[in-house]
């Protein structure tokens, strides 16, 4: 039996149920969370890791979504500045497809549909004059330059998560929820372990197996189906050293995003194909063919097959308009979220949604089962974004002056290691290195290893590399094995990691 009742149990800790895990924590609900894999190394980890409004959504009418959005990419850049900052857009002008003056509107719209703070206005501007030009072929002249966000989508979970055990939730990774029955008034929960819970609700957060666990293991068959969009990205060598990253336009009328991303690399994606289920995902040639093609219709040093060196997919639940049928696709599918109450019975199924607007699903949430209760998590930063602000200053300028001081006071570190630190887990760098890294294993240190496993879940090589941090793309084959032996595995063959990084681990068995 239960050692006790709690209030609330959530299956599915990728980022819509770490954000509900810890807007309910922080209300003073007794929780635990539950998930299969490791938390958000499903499709939370393979996203394409934007804090944005979706501005190819205003063709869709959907100024609702994105103005909702737009609001929420002010608040996310302030509360976890750690792993966000502002990214500056280039949208070329490309003959034959959407017209000057519609880009011009559309960027227009998307500067004031939302009051912004530290994200810049859009602006037109001759790629002949601008670095970035250098990167496309001379037929693009024209482009557009507008502002989202970018975000560590991985680490956005882990933070969510981290603050909800802070506030007394219990975080159980890699346990699948066998059967979750109604009895006496509660929900009562049988793990895979062994183990049992109670709960007075439960919440369906499995994402692209909400369905399924709705129907099996919830036993309800009123969750609204899904449809399973898989999205392909790429990681390719550099295409330019500017910041900006690119918005393509393609013939077929959807986009591509080139990003920088980790320094050394760029980011391409995504693709949009239809999968039965969710394990079913894998990146296919014909995807990464279709992505080297919708980027080199643009860049004046084509990429090639040997510029790949790291592919992943991620798949997205999707929920269809109504009247849309089978027909519509999935750029025409809402982004938008759905909450399920299954009627008299203290439980939800939370069925689509975006990694943007994951903070304002969860007060949403908590609106519909704790009404009297008041939303705190837009003012309250992320433990890792939880430094000392002046009065008025907004988190990205204070973490700036916190990381310059920081770098100042520890001198005696490389520079380059306190960046990447800070920009990973943020402010407990300061206890890191004041503790001291203890040995290099090529690239990374003990002391981050081990706050990995007794701070962050980590628990195989592979939640280090891949999503705690992305040092899988940074250190070589012996750092890696060392690594893996730090776990206490046999040491991986390396040269299969990047064709074979996809998430592969359903939020239930």
């Amino acid at each position: 039996m239960s050692e006790q009742v709690l209030d609330l149990a959530i299956i599915g800790a990728g980022i819509n149920g770490a954000g509900i895990a810890r807007d309910a924590a922080g209300r003073g609900l007794k929780l635990a969370i539950i998930d299969a894999g490791d938390p958000g190394g499903a499709t939370s980890s393979a996203s394409t890791k934007l804090i944005h409004g979706g501005l190819r959504y205003l063709e869709y009418y959907a100024f609702g979504l994105v103005r909702k959005a737009l609001a929420e990419r002010e608040v996310l850049l302030d509360i976890a500045p750690h792993i966000s900052w502002p990214q500056p857009f280039v949208l070329p002008h490309a003959p034959g497809m959407r017209p000057e003056w519609l880009l011009r509107l559309g960027t227009f719209l998307y500067d004031h549909l939302a009051r912004r703070e530290v994200v810049p206005g859009s602006e037109r501007i001759d790629l002949r004059s601008q670095r970035a030009g250098r990167a496309l072929k001379p037929d693009y002249r024209t482009a557009f330059r507008y502002w989202d966000g970018w975000v560590d989508d991985a680490r956005l979970v882990i933070e969510n998560l981290k603050d909800a055990a802070q506030h007394g939730a219990r975080v159980l990774p890699r346990t699948s929820v066998a059967r979750a029955e109604r009895r006496d008034g509660l929900w009562q929960l049988t793990l895979d372990d062994g183990r049992s819970l109670a709960a007075r609700r439960l919440i369906n957060a499995a994402g692209p197996w909400a369905e399924d666990v709705a129907r099996r293991v919830m036993g309800m068959n009123d969750a609204p189906a899904l449809r399973l969009v898989q999205g392909s990205h790429i990681v390719t060598r550099r295409v330019h050293l500017g910041r900006d990253a690119f918005m393509f336009q393609q013939a077929d009328g959807r986009i591509i995003f080139v990003l920088p991303y980790e320094r050394d690399y760029s980011l391409i994606g995504t693709t949009e194909g239809d999968v039965q289920r969710p394990q079913d995902a894998q990146v296919s040639d014909a995807e990464v063919d279709y992505l080297l093609a919708a980027a080199n219709r643009y860049l004046a040093r084509p990429l090639t097959p040997d510029d790949v060196v790291h592919r992943f997919v991620g798949v997205r639940p999707l929920i269809l308009e109504a009247g849309k049928g089978g027909a519509a696709s999935a750029r025409e599918t809402t982004r938008d979220y759905r909450l399920v109450e299954h009627a008299g019975l203290d439980a939800m199924t939370v069925v689509g949604g975006k990694i943007t607007t994951y903070r304002v699903l969860a007060e949403d949430v908590m609106r519909r089962i704790l009404p009297k209760s008041k939303p705190w998590t837009a003012a309250a930063p992320l433990p890792g974004g939880a430094i000392e602000r002046l009065r008025g200053e907004h988190g990205q300028a204070a973490f700036k002056r916190w990381l310059d001081q920081l770098q100042a006071r520890e001198a005696h570190y490389d520079p380059a290691i306190i960046r990447r630190l800070a920009h990973t887990i943020g402010a407990p760098t300061e206890g890191l290195l004041a503790g001291g890294l203890g040995h290099n294993l090529g690239g990374v240190f003990e002391a981050e290893l081990d706050y990995f496993r007794s701070h962050e879940w980590a628990m195989t090589s592979q939640d280090v590399l891949w999503r705690r941090t992305k040092l899988g793309l940074h250190l070589d084959s012996a750092a890696q094995a060392e690594v893996a032996r730090w776990f206490g595995e046999a040491a991986p063959d390396v040269r299969e990691i990047p064709a074979g990084h996809r998430f592969a681990r359903p939020a239930v068995d």
